[in-house]
């Protein structure tokens, strides 16, 4: 898609970026949104009740570039900022981006053409991201999958999409289903909101995917035992909602969706260097679920975290690549190898065609 276009030919779509205390990373999120290439676009920045400069932020860039709004709001949490988003919002697709994520320059133009292609019941389109640290480079984790159409099953067993910048969902999909739960607020669990709405569209409309990586997934050290033991009170919220909304599913799903979610706190744990974290997640998770034993990550996995505690190691020490430039030609510059995609995309079919069989069981799904 040309950025020369007539903009009165392409949809408007609405990005909608929650920011709380999001002073140090909203001024390069909001770089990133207006760098598309695709130009037909407003960005609704919604302030929930931020304490630093978060707004007079946004009001500098606002003065730059007309395409952005500012909304404030009394702290309300994540899923009610972004729901207030999508209640502003014009355009026909929403693009949700959290103020701490990067877009690269064609991540909207490929997802708004897949989009134009895309048959009415889709209302979803990802794409790829990879992991970012705190000075913009990339790290060693990705998402990356080819699971498109009917998804429900295999989103329930494993988050194929990893975060919640990676997607542009058709706004009448999104009111349909009732927008973000802000249930796990007002219950003080967080971490799935977005998983959450992804199965909730999964019920009601088909998938797209396009397999480029075109986000930047900031990852921070930060409180990281604190904000998995949160996210996996989160998940069994989540889980909760899906038995009651569907109790034919079989319990065979509900332990792959756990063990998944442990696992991949375990390697997460382990690639910041945090190994007594990472064998108490690996632990839960093949206390989930057998599946982990049959996966060689998880040998490796438990030899390097055990390994590294007998040489007492110093933990949660951010593996950075300092030679590594931010993007290159509007890509990440330092992507997975071949051999890691491809075993990754290899494993998220193999999954998503034994899982398909459960789909003709879930209420709404074609």
């Amino acid at each position: 898609m040309s950025p020369c276009s007539d903009l009165a030919d392409l949809p408007l779509i609405s990005v909608v970026i929650p920011a709380y205390n999001a002073e140090l990373w909203v001024t390069r999120t909001l770089s990133s949104v207006l760098a598309q290439t695709y130009r037909n676009l407003e960005v609704w920045v919604i302030d929930d009740g931020s304490i630093d400069r978060t707004a007079v932020v946004v009001e500098q860039i606002i003065q730059q570039d007309g395409r952005v709004r500012l909304i404030r709001q009394a702290n309300a949490g994540v899923a009610a900022a972004r729901n207030r988003g999508i209640q502003a919002a014009t355009g026909d697709w929403i693009a949700p981006l959290d103020a701490d994520d990067l877009w690269y320059p064609d991540h909207l133009a490929q997802q708004v053409a897949c989009a134009q292609a895309a048959p009415p019941t889709v209302g979803l389109i990802y794409s790829w991201s990879i992991d970012i640290d705190a000075a913009d480079r990339p790290l060693q984790g990705f998402h990356a999958a080819e699971i498109h159409g009917s998804v429900y099953p295999t989103l329930l067993c494993h988050n194929f999409l990893g975060n919640a910048s990676c997607t542009l969902i058709r706004r009448s999909v999104l009111l349909a289903v009732g927008g973000y739960d802000q249930q796990f607020q007002a219950r003080q669990v967080y971490g799935c909101e977005d998983w959450d709405l992804y199965l909730r569209i999964a019920a009601v409309a088909e998938f797209q995917v396009v397999p480029q990586f075109s986000v930047g997934y900031r990852k921070l050290t930060q409180s990281m035992s604190y904000q998995f033991d949160r996210m996996a009170r989160s998940h069994a919220l989540m889980l909760e909602k899906v038995r009651q909304q569907c109790p034919q599913l079989p319990p065979l799903l509900y332990r792959l969706s756990r063990s998944s979610l442990y696992l991949y706190f375990a390697h997460q744990c382990s690639a910041f260097q945090d190994d007594r974290q990472a064998l108490h997640w690996l632990r839960a998770a093949v206390r989930a679920d057998i599946s982990p034993w049959f996966r060689l990550g998880t040998y490796v996995l438990a030899a390097k975290s055990g390994f590294n505690l007998r040489r007492s190691r110093s933990t949660v020490a951010q593996p950075l690549d300092q030679a590594t430039s931010v993007t290159q030609k509007g890509v990440p510059a330092k992507l997975p190898s071949r051999l890691k995609l491809g075993l990754k995309l290899l494993v998220g079919k193999t999954l998503h065609v034994s899982l398909a069989r459960f789909d003709v069981a879930i209420p709404g799904v074609r």
